[in-house]
């Protein structure tokens, strides 16, 4: 077995992890990681899968939405299931009571203790980080500022999800489901692997700049000095009242090189906006538009295709923003089908990590 893939939509957490472990079968898998719907009790759920597979490492969060090989689901468990021949070696740390401090040094010192390379000597292009994170914590700018500091090697994932209860989010590791925490994953692929990143967005002329923000609760009081909510009405052309219309195809960005990494408003409070991830004081950002999501996506890995070669395997972290989009379109089956010639393993997230903390994005590892 290299790359192997299961899901279940058994209504049970016990059926569901019997249904995944029969799939998968009696297998050698190094490494197993998982996503599973809010509707399985989360502490049951990583324990069950734990006992599943006691000789392979697991993980894996809760979600808002399943993606596996070929479909779109909700309410299902989803599981990916890596060989030796895929990879070689695979540590997990989980850090805990993120919301409130920064436990990234501890863990890369525990990382460090147990592998025969310190994590800032590793080759990006030998080593792979996965991060998963409570999607309710506001942690994952602090987190991915400082892994950045200590490490080369890129860290890839998404943000838990509780399907928009927005009530409590969980990350599973070691045979247990944690809140306020993030798991972190350095894995030795075996093969060759490479990132993708899409988002359905080109960049626009308006360009808004944060002169007052509050960034413990990611809210932007201010755009160029005026109310944040008033500036960002006018850049879209409509009337504060109906700017809300706009944030899901005109969403903002920080633009490098030509490239998008979008940030997402959530709401309009009054006068300021809350957005779906951290800003800061003197960012500018730029006004998007959206553009088409299937074509994107398919577009993104035939690139990478033609670059790196043929896929075996892909973990996708997509955006619920970017869900919703295709739920309203009526393009879910459409977007499940672009990947159901290649195992594939994801789930609809709270938020993206690749460099920085990003929305509407789907974020993608591709084993080769």
């Amino acid at each position: 077995m290299k790359i192997r893939t299961a899901y279940s939509t058994r209504t049970t957490t016990t059926d569901a992890v019997a249904d995944i472990r029969a799939q998968l079968g009696a297998s050698d898998a190094r490494l197993v990681i998982f996503f599973a719907s809010p509707a399985f009790p989360p502490q049951e759920i990583a324990r069950q899968m734990a006992g599943a597979f006691p000789d392979s490492v697991t993980f894996g969060c809760s979600t808002a939405g399943e993606i596996v090989t070929g479909k779109m689901l909700s309410h299902a468990v989803v599981a990916m299931a890596f060989g030796p021949e895929a990879v070689r070696d695979v540590r997990v740390e989980v850090l805990e009571h993120v919301g409130s401090g920064n436990p990234v040094d501890s863990a890369f010192a525990a990382f460090d203790r147990n592998s025969n390379v310190p994590l800032a000597a590793m080759d990006p292009e030998r080593y792979l980080g996965i991060i998963l994170v409570d999607g309710l914590s506001n942690a994952e700018e602090r987190l991915m500022d400082r892994i950045g500091d200590l490490t080369n090697i890129n860290f890839v994932g998404g943000s838990a999800g509780d399907d928009l209860a927005f009530a409590a989010t969980h990350v599973y590791a070691n045979g247990r489901s944690y809140t306020n925490a993030a798991v972190l994953a350095v894995v030795e692929p075996a093969c060759r692997f490479s990132l993708v990143k899409t988002q359905s967005f080109v960049p626009l002329p308006q360009k808004l700049q944060v002169t007052k923000v509050n960034e413990a609760t990611r809210e932007i009081l201010e755009f160029d000095h005026q109310p944040a909510a008033t500036a960002y009405a006018a850049a879209v052309g409509a009337s504060v009242e109906e700017a809300p219309r706009h944030f899901m195809t005109n969403p903002l960005g920080i633009v490098f090189d030509g490239e998008p990494y979008v940030l997402s408003p959530q709401r309009i409070n009054g006068e300021s906006m809350h957005f779906c991830c951290g800003v800061k004081e003197g960012m500018e950002l730029q006004l998007l538009a959206s553009t088409d999501i299937l074509a994107d996506t398919k577009e993104a890995l035939r690139r990478v295709k033609e670059e790196q070669g043929a896929i075996t395997g892909i973990i996708e972290f997509n955006c619920i923003l970017r869900t919703l989009e295709l739920r309203d379109k009526e393009l879910l089956d459409a977007y499940g089908a672009i990947f159901a010639n290649v195992p594939t393993v994801g789930f609809s997230t709270y938020g993206e990590q690749y460099i920085g903390h990003m929305n509407q994005t789907a974020m993608m590892i591709a084993f080769h």
